[in-house]
């Protein structure tokens, strides 16, 4: 079972993942997790200076910054997504975020199905601020999807490749809650302890919720369904889940 991993300069813990973000992310004692989302999707490099801008307001460091939401033109090939990657990355090592290929800032990439950005486009942020007595435990997590970990191509990671029938989605939506779950587990949480639950798809998962969610008590606050496609080709679903200590729009 991968470990937790503490970022004490951001003030929170991690569960390491790919070199282009971690899996979740969980506030250290003392720290809570703050979520800000944007009226409208903004242009990748206005995003950064949005949140550079945002954290230098509130006398936070960019060493704060725990998650980002973005959105995308469209599912990229397994090629055009690792190139996307390095791009985004960038910054976070300019910030001095990643350090020795370890990327502690959690991170869920989606593809809107009507009126996609143009370009990469920053949708929502979260972030650590110090937290008085009595603070409420906060996490965020990173969009799951349905590839299994391994270091092949997505088209043969991904569950049910190309089967969107009732039957490949329920199996599809039952990889993802599992991965879910086991990065929930890590961090010390469960589903009752979860606020905001975000799914991403385009496929009729309405037959799933019930049964796959709602009876797994992950729907305390509803479904926060998003109309939108996972970020590599050949992703049906994506999943992630967040509890914040207070949210805002910029």
């Amino acid at each position: 079972m991968t470990e937790t991993a503490t970022f004490s300069a951001g003030g929170y813990r991690y569960i390491p993942a790919a070199f282009q973000f971690s899996s979740g992310v969980a506030a250290s004692p003392g720290f809570e997790l703050e979520r800000v989302r944007l009226a409208r999707p903004v242009a990748l490099a206005e995003g950064f200076a949005a949140i550079e801008s945002h954290l230098a307001a509130i006398g936070r460091p960019t060493a704060s910054l725990a998650r980002c939401e973005l959105r995308s033109p469209a599912p990229l090939t397994d090629a055009g997504f690792a190139e996307f990657n390095r791009a985004y990355v960038a910054t976070l090592e300019r910030w001095g975020l990643v350090r020795d290929g370890a990327n502690p800032v959690a991170r869920t990439n989606v593809c809107p199905r009507y009126d996609p950005p143009a370009a990469p486009a920053l949708y929502a942020f979260c972030y650590t601020v110090p937290a008085g007595d009595g603070a409420r435990a906060t996490f965020a997590l990173a969009g799951a999807g349905e590839a299994r970990p391994g270091p092949g191509p997505y088209s043969e990671r991904i569950a049910c490749f190309g089967d969107t029938s009732p039957e490949g989605l329920r199996e599809k939506v039952l990889v993802v809650i599992a991965e879910v779950e086991r990065r929930l587990g890590l961090l010390g949480f469960d589903w009752p302890s979860t606020l905001v639950t975000q799914a991403y798809t385009v496929y009729d998962i309405g037959p799933l919720v019930g049964e796959l969610l709602a009876r797994r008590g992950a729907l305390a606050g509803g479904l926060v369904w998003h109309y939108a496609r996972p970020p590599v080709i050949g992703l049906d679903f994506e999943l992630d889940a967040h509890t914040v200590a207070r949210e805002r729009v910029l």
